[in-house]
C-alpha cells in the first residue's frame, strides 16, 4: 500500500512539476516578446535563468529556421513526452 501511495505521488509531482515548467517556459516566451516595466525586470530574469538553459539545449540540436525560433515548441513537447513516459512506466509499478 506504502509503495502504491509512493508511485501516485511521484506520478503527481512530476505531472505538476511539467504543467508549472511548460508555463514557465510560455510566460518567458512572451516576456521576450514585449518590453516589460522596469518593476517586473526581475521576473524576466528569473524565467530567463529557470529556462534559458534547457531551451538552449534544444537550439544547439536543432536546425535554423531563420528568424522563428523553434525550440521552446521542441523543448515543450520533449518535457510532455518524457513526462509521459515516465508516468507510463510508473503505472506499471501498480
Amino acid at each position: 500500500m506504502v509503495l502504491l501511495d509512493t508511485v501516485t505521488a511521484v506520478e503527481h509531482f512530476l505531472d505538476v512539476f511539467v504543467g508549472v515548467y511548460t508555463l514557465a517556459i510560455f510566460l518567458y516566451v512572451l516576456t521576450s516578446w514585449i518590453q516589460l516595466p522596469y518593476s517586473l525586470r526581475p521576473v524576466q530574469r528569473f524565467l530567463d535563468d529557470v529556462c534559458e538553459p534547457y531551451i538552449r539545449l534544444w537550439r544547439r540540436i536543432l536546425p535554423t529556421a531563420g528568424p522563428i525560433d523553434l525550440s521552446p515548441m521542441v523543448a515543450v513537447i520533449a518535457l510532455v513526452a518524457a513526462d509521459r513516459i515516465a508516468v507510463a512506466i510508473l503505472e506499471r509499478l501498480h
